[in-house]
């Protein structure tokens, strides 16, 4: 008898949420998944994405329209909890009145309408992030980081008994995990997530330095028969390292299929476009040894490049955009940077029409997540005689890179420590109705600007290509995007918007 051909095996390939995604949480609710992660300092907080193979996500939108009144940004560590039809997320942001991180909770029972805030959740010395959230035979319990600021004082992870309700601590802290100084978590531990399998519970967690280029973080296992422990460290740690193909892994969650397998979304850097795409959203699968009771990663303590499907459904890979403000009317996934006043923008008169609110170097900013470092982006815009519209890469309101246009006139700008500096001017026909500017980078590191009129070819700046080593802060990845400056209230004529990744 003939042998059967090999049915061939679908596989995925790492990120499956591109872009800058940092302390992914993750939920199962019936066979729907759903994600959310860290925004920093980029409005509006907390981007969440959902699906129901693990491998193609599709954008819900924000955890909050408006930022919650008792905050000022660093919008870290997101985490979802599910019970009873009502969707919980239990945040980390820092708090107006005196610039420290604490934790909040919000709730709802439709994600697509975004969360209702109650508030301040877990006030803890000088900051509290991280919160990780669980049933327990019944009864709820929320964890977290503390001390990571509290000169003389060991790190820990500690945990309570909330309210039925989950949004009022209850109970006494207890103490989880405290952070080794003489080992591989000698940084510090965070970011941990548990979960019940058999007679233990499990936590993931992470230690050393998340961020930024010269990060080392790397993920821990420990276990425990009971929630308030002890819980023992595993020997073999850490069980999930650097590698050349992505960075410094960690800060996630687990979770099962309905076919009972566990994996695990986290984060990491992409070791060509490192910092300037930012931590994005990897899937590791977790296997079980039954002899010793601890699990390990299916692909060793690397992070897979390509892996197999979870469900055996073939991953879609995610296209740039384009937008013709003239006929386009979809919502845009817009961001912007929240320690500014919030952009005011229409789409009118088929312009986006972005209004110069923001006092500062680059003005103000509309912009978009930078999926993959090697990418062209493009604006076409109409010239105006008393602002400069640009388009932007844009780390902060003190560093950034641009070209923009005024009636007559072409201007390549970079802002680097609040210092703006015009790199190269040139004339340009002040007849002009339409000009476009574009910016290509390779690996997100130089930037190369040039502009065209119609249907003519680029015509490149000499002053490039910009060094943009310096755009990425400490915690969060640039986004690309527009800007407008000017004296007063002056708004943008941009006709239409394209990003293509190469």
């Amino acid at each position: 008898m003939a042998q059967q051909p090999t049915k061939p095996v679908v596989t995925y390939r790492n990120p499956v949420i591109s872009g800058d995604f940092a302390d992914p949480s993750i939920i199962r609710v019936g066979t729907t998944y759903y994600a959310v992660g860290t925004s920093s300092e980029w409005g509006p907080p907390y981007p969440m994405y959902t699906s129901t193979d693990l491998v193609n996500w599709a954008y819900l939108g924000p955890v909050f329209k408006e930022m919650p009144a008792w905050t000022m940004g660093s919008y870290w560590a997101p985490e979802l909890f599910y019970r009873n039809g009502t969707y919980f997320v239990y945040y980390t942001a820092r708090r107006k009145s005196d610039k420290r991180s604490y934790i909040g909770v919000a709730s709802t029972r439709d994600l697509r309408k975004g969360f209702t805030d109650h508030g301040l959740l877990i006030e803890w010395t000088t900051e509290a992030i991280d919160a990780f959230v669980l049933e327990d035979q019944g009864r709820l319990y929320i964890t977290w980081k503390a001390y990571g600021l509290d000169k003389g004082k060991a790190i820990e992870i500690l945990g309570a008994e909330l309210a039925a309700d989950g949004l009022k601590v209850t109970g006494k802290a207890f103490t989880l995990l405290t952070a080794d100084k003489n080992n591989w978590e000698s940084g510090g531990a965070e970011g941990q997530a548990i979960f019940k399998r058999g007679r233990y519970y499990y936590m993931t967690y992470s230690g050393n330095a998340c961020c930024g280029a010269r990060c080392n973080y790397q993920v821990g296992l420990a276990r425990a028969e009971k929630l308030q422990g002890p819980w023992e460290k595993y020997a073999g740690n850490p069980v999930l390292v650097s590698d050349s193909i992505w960075k410094c892994p960690g800060h996630g969650t687990v979770v099962t299929t309905p076919d009972n397998r566990y994996f695990y979304l986290h984060h990491a850097y992409n070791g060509v476009d490192f910092t300037s795409v930012g931590r994005q959203g990897v899937l590791s699968e977790l296997t079980w040894d039954d002899k010793t009771q601890w699990p390990a990663f299916r692909y060793g303590t690397e992070m897979p490049a390509v892996a197999e499907s979870p469900m055996g459904v073939s991953q879609t890979m995610q296209p740039g955009l384009k937008l013709d403000f003239g006929t386009n009317k979809t919502e845009m996934p817009w961001v912007w940077d929240v320690s500014l006043p919030k952009p005011t923008f229409t789409v009118q008169e088929g312009q986006l029409q972005l209004v110069n609110t923001a006092s500062g170097s680059i003005g103000s900013f509309l912009g978009f997540v930078i999926k993959r470092g090697t990418y062209t982006f493009s604006a076409a815009i109409r010239p105006q005689v008393d602002v400069l519209q640009s388009i932007c890469l844009y780390g902060d309101a003190s560093n950034g890179l641009g070209l923009g246009v005024r009636k007559s006139q072409l201007e390549l700008w970079q802002v680097k420590d609040a210092v703006r500096t015009v790199l190269e001017t040139q004339s340009i026909p002040e007849s002009l109705s339409s000009i476009s500017l574009q910016v290509h980078t390779a690996a997100g590191q130089f930037y190369t600007f040039s502009w065209y009129t119609g249907g003519t070819n680029p015509q490149l700046l000499t002053a490039g290509p910009l060094n943009g080593s310096s755009v990425p802060r400490w915690d969060r990845a640039p986004r690309i995007g527009v800007s407008v400056s000017g004296t007063g209230k002056e708004k943008s004529h941009i006709q239409s918007i394209q990003l293509n990744y190469n």
